[in-house]
């Protein structure tokens, strides 16, 4: 009986850990205060200071290309990462242990190496930095998860199938489309989901490649915010409104899942 009231009332303080600074910033998100903190009462002024045209064009400009930027490389490392995940599970069994150690490498690596040596790579080749290097480098971060994310489906997966169809007159595409990809979808979307995060995460891989062309990402935004001597107050309500809509989409996500499972 006590074990469980430890375990339990570590796991609450765990959970207060993990959330308490989350739950702070979006309270504070409705306030004016400037600092975080300083609570002037309730207000939406900096919700819609957000959104005014023009006030914060540079942070605006900042969100939009981290979205995009995610976007395409979470596709990008996506499709990728799902056609090497079939090739490394059809591989024999050393093949597979050795392309798999492989692909944990970059996982395990920090990404300060992994920015240095892009970084390093791109001068080597010539390649100018910024939007394209930026995507280019959270293509290959990202990855090396979705594979994770896609090789547990496919060893759930009945081996048969695929050779069923193919004996059943389908084309090796109609198979991989029709077979392979349903089973291996729920896979697609957690690496697909994990890849958008990581990519919006980042900040050490995207400071070494997005050059001096005045690009500037949400996390590079905040750095050189937080260098002057503070953040601009309408991070607040942008950090409540991100954390909200990934929520949601999880929420939906799993809620989606959970039907999936009840059919089956």
């Amino acid at each position: 009986m006590v074990k469980k009231i430890l375990a339990q009332a570590y796991l609450w303080i765990l959970l207060l850990l993990l959330y308490s600074p989350i739950v702070i910033i979006v309270i504070y998100s409705f306030t004016e205060a400037k600092v975080l903190g300083n609570w002037t009462g309730f207000s939406t002024k900096l919700y819609t200071s957000l959104f005014t045209t023009g006030t914060h064009h540079s942070l605006m400009n900042a969100l939009i290309n981290t979205i995009t930027i995610a976007l395409l490389a979470a596709t990008a490392s996506t499709l990728l990462g799902s056609v090497a995940a079939i090739g490394i599970f059809n591989m024999k069994s050393r093949s597979r242990k050795a392309i798999g150690f492989v692909n944990s490498i970059p996982i395990l690596n920090g990404d300060i190496i992994t920015g240095i040596s892009l970084f390093l790579l791109f001068v080597s080749v010539g390649i100018t930095q910024g939007y394209t290097t930026v995507v280019l480098a959270h293509i290959t971060f990202c990855t090396p998860y979705v594979v994770l994310s896609v090789l547990p489906r496919l060893k759930q997966m009945n081996p048969n199938i695929y050779e069923a169809a193919l004996d059943l007159g389908a084309t090796p595409m109609q198979a991989l489309w029709k077979v392979i990809v349903p089973e291996i979808r729920p896979g697609m979307i957690s690496g697909f989901m994990l890849a958008l995060t990581l990519s919006i995460d980042d900040f050490a891989v995207t400071v070494f490649t997005i050059g001096n062309q005045g690009l500037e990402t949400l996390s590079t935004y905040i750095y050189a915010d937080a260098r002057k001597g503070g953040l601009t107050p309408e991070l607040r309500p942008l950090s409540a409104i991100i954390f909200v809509v990934v929520l949601a989409l999880l929420i939906a996500i799993n809620y989606r899942a959970g039907k999936a499972k009840k059919k089956d």
